[in-house]
This record gives C-alpha cells, structure tokens and sequence, in this order.
C-alpha cells in the first residue's frame, strides 16, 4: 500500500475507534441492559487499536544508519 493510503485507512479507523469510544461511554453511562454487546464494542475498539498500531509501524521509516 502506498503511504497517502495507508494514512487515509489510519484516519478512518481513528475515526472509528473515537465513535466506538463514545458510543461505549454512553451506554456505560445510560446503565444500559446488554453488557454482550457493550463487550463486543469494547473488542471492535481493540481491534481497531490493534490495527492503527501495525499501520503506524508500516509508517515509519525503516532507517538502515
């Protein structure tokens, strides 16, 4: 992948890991009933963690000095 793209897919995961993050807080917050699926946020966002890290990695330069 080119880095303009990989730096786009690192947007929208970031993106999308702040939405879940909120969206995670809300529910905590609102004492909502289905803890299942406030887990499963809560996997999705590790996951996105997980993939913003090895895109950030793939970024930096390799410098041979």
């Amino acid at each position: 992948m080119e880095r303009a793209e990989l730096e786009r897919w690192l947007e929208e995961l970031s993106v999308e890991h702040r939405d879940l993050d909120e969206v995670i807080s809300h529910l905590i917050d609102t004492g909502h009933h289905d803890n299942m699926r406030v887990q499963r946020l809560k996997k999705r966002k590790l996951k996105l963690k997980d993939m913003m890290s090895r895109i950030q990695s793939q970024l930096i330069p390799n410098l041979d000095a």
